[in-house]
């Protein structure tokens, strides 16, 4: 149990533009993981830290995460913010100013993250340091994707949050540059800086505050990944279904009990979601198919995405694509091909 109250915010409004077209009709937050959609992975470690209550602001789709989750989870109540208007990472937390009064500390978590994060070290950190606000660092991820990183001092007080921002006057030279790892703790003092319009916390609040005090961080190593382009989730989801093994060692795949694969298929390094059937013959590599997915007989899959419901034709060699099933009235775009009902685009099209 973490001292005093803790309240948190799981920031799941986003629009997913980058992970479309698996986005198109599902929220971000609802895309399973290894059967448990991303949100779910969340909750589920907000509540075993002792946490008392957790929000989660929604924008697109959001009666879709209601219907879901229902208004708690494993005994942790929850609150939905909606926005009419996307708010921001700091304009988010206007609307819950009463959600958060009792609260001695915040804890804010961004939706479209997975990672087993160090919670508890975090917030003794935090406490520790007795700084306004404590982020959590990446010590395994390049910063060089990742906008350059957040400088840091050799004792971990950020310095800077873009390469080109020089450090407060007087408060030393960046060490070394780490990636924000999508948590952080926050003393609820902060919320008196939060108004009504929508707003960026690194933007206008952490860079603000760099001028008048110190903010503290704790670095981790454990695996953390963006879920926020469709090779990232494909890297999040297939590490995730790995389940501890070595990425060179793993030559199996996690399946869904409720999934179906062929006595003749192979299906190796992938992740098989509820309601995927995989037929006889079909070879499948590094790939993740989601809910009520199709890979007839004799495909091969390498680094794909299946998407819900699309069905991959007998014979289909596909490899780095999403793969999705055609939407009524819809047309291809720019990089994509369309073939029958199902509509092929390239994985690397996020960044």
């Amino acid at each position: 149990m973490p001292p005093g109250r803790l309240r948190a915010l799981v920031l799941a409004a986003g629009l997913g533009k980058r992970l479309r077209p698996l986005t198109e009709a599902t929220p971000k937050p609802l895309l399973p993981v290894a059967g448990v959609p991303i949100l779910g992975h969340t909750l589920a470690q907000l509540a075993a830290l002792g946490c008392e209550a957790a929000a989660v602001n929604l924008h697109p789709f959001g009666e879709q995460v209601r219907r879901r989750f229902g208004g708690d989870f494993a005994g942790m109540p929850l609150t939905y913010s909606e926005e009419p208007e996307l708010l921001g990472t700091l304009g988010a937390l206007f609307p819950l100013r009463d959600f958060f009064a009792p609260a001695d500390l915040i804890l804010l978590v961004n939706g479209d993250s997975l990672c087993r994060w160090p919670l508890k070290r975090m917030i003794r950190a935090h406490l520790s340091a007795g700084s306004p606000a404590t982020l959590l660092l990446s010590g395994r991820a390049d910063p060089r994707a990742f906008g350059g990183g957040v400088g840091v001092d050799r004792q971990g007080n950020v310095l800077s949050f873009r390469p080109e921002d020089p450090p407060p006057p007087g408060r030393g030279e960046v060490a070394r540059r780490l990636v924000f790892a999508g948590a952080h703790v926050l003393s609820p003092a902060l919320l008196s800086r939060v108004g009504p319009q929508p707003a960026d916390i690194v933007r206008d609040l952490y860079v603000p505050l760099l001028a008048e005090t110190r903010l503290g961080s704790l670095v981790t190593r454990r695996p953390w990944h963006d879920l926020g382009t469709p090779r990232r989730f494909l890297e999040g989801a297939l590490d995730w279904a790995r389940t501890g093994w070595p990425e060179r060692l793993w030559r199996h795949a996690w399946v869904s009990p409720e999934a179906g694969v062929a006595a003749g298929a192979e299906v190796r390094r992938s992740a098989v979601e509820a309601g995927a059937r995989v037929a006889e013959g079909a070879r499948v590599e590094r790939s993740v198919l989601l809910p009520g997915a199709r890979v007839g007989e004799g495909c091969f899959l390498r680094e794909v995405i299946v998407g819900f419901g699309a069905s991959l034709p007998a014979g289909s060699w596909v490899e780095r694509r999403v793969v999705t099933a055609r939407g009524a009235g819809e047309a291809p775009g720019p990089d994509e091909s369309m073939v029958g009902g199902v509509v092929y685009t390239p994985l690397e099209g996020g960044t």
